[in-house]
């Protein structure tokens, strides 16, 4: 039997070692290497995808990155690792983790509770992202982005505007344009309290609003168009949108 190819993510030292030992008593059982570490969630989205690693540890609670939002980033690769989650004893968690059939192991993990969950996670590939959505129902912190067979994560609070364009959507930071491969309808279901949506392709960020221009003559679906901080062109409201967009700046 080939060693199972795990990574380990935890940001305590003492806990990454503890799973270390464990996969060492068990290797007569489920013979595995590490073929990884990472303190953070960020450093795990960097790392994973490099490692060729079959099965992830990951903690659920990490500086940056929660787990759950860790594994839907990574549940994108074409080659994702199976998951098994690492908690401390939290109620919530674990009854989100049964409702969405997500394997789990609780601190402090016991070796034959690991055997069990390497051995179910041989072949069972990633966790669906449906599932891992409706455990953790918070809108994400970062938007991923295939690069170069590696995931850059984009900060949420740094997008501008999201503006869909034919099977793509881009998004516009200060510094430059990402292509995303999701829908602009459900990325405006998820982050509705950040974005506003001013045309039926275009959502941008409440906070970067800086003010309104009227469009060139000769426009047939905008009379406005809005100005963003960072951005050098304004972009069109279209007549359906402006009562709603007027509205929000009127509250601020």
């Amino acid at each position: 039997m080939s060693a199972l190819r795990v990574f380990v993510a935890d940001d305590e030292a003492p806990a990454r070692d503890r799973l270390r030992e464990l996969l060492e008593d068990i290797s007569d059982e489920v013979p595995s290497e590490v073929v990884g570490e990472a303190r953070n969630g960020l450093e795990t989205v960097e790392r994973v995808p490099g490692s060729g690693a079959q099965v992830l540890l990951l903690d659920i609670h990490m500086p940056g990155i929660g787990g759950l939002e860790v594994a839907r980033h990574l549940a994108r690769l074409s080659d994702a690792p199976a998951v098994v989650f690492v908690t401390a004893h939290d109620r919530h968690a674990v009854e989100a983790f049964e409702l969405n059939a997500l394997d789990y192991l609780l601190k402090p993990v016991r070796a034959a509770r690991l055997a069990a969950a390497l051995k179910k996670a041989q072949g069972a590939g990633p966790p669906a992202d449906a599932s891992l959505e409706r455990a953790d129902a918070r809108a994400r912190e970062y938007l991923p982005v295939s690069e170069r067979h590696r995931i850059v994560l984009v900060p949420v609070t740094d997008v501008l505007y999201l503006k869909a364009e034919q099977k793509y959507v881009t998004l516009r930071t200060r510094e430059r344009e990402f292509l995303v491969e999701e829908s602009l309808v459900s990325l405006e279901q998820e982050f509705a309290e950040r974005f506003v949506r001013i045309h039926r392709n275009c959502l941008v960020a409440r906070a970067a609003i800086r003010g309104f221009e009227r469009a060139a003559a000769g426009e047939e679906e905008a009379h406005w168009r809005v100005k963003l901080e960072g951005v050098p062109e304004a972009l069109p409201v279209s007549r359906r949108q402006w009562p709603v967009v007027r509205a929000l700046v009127a509250e601020k």
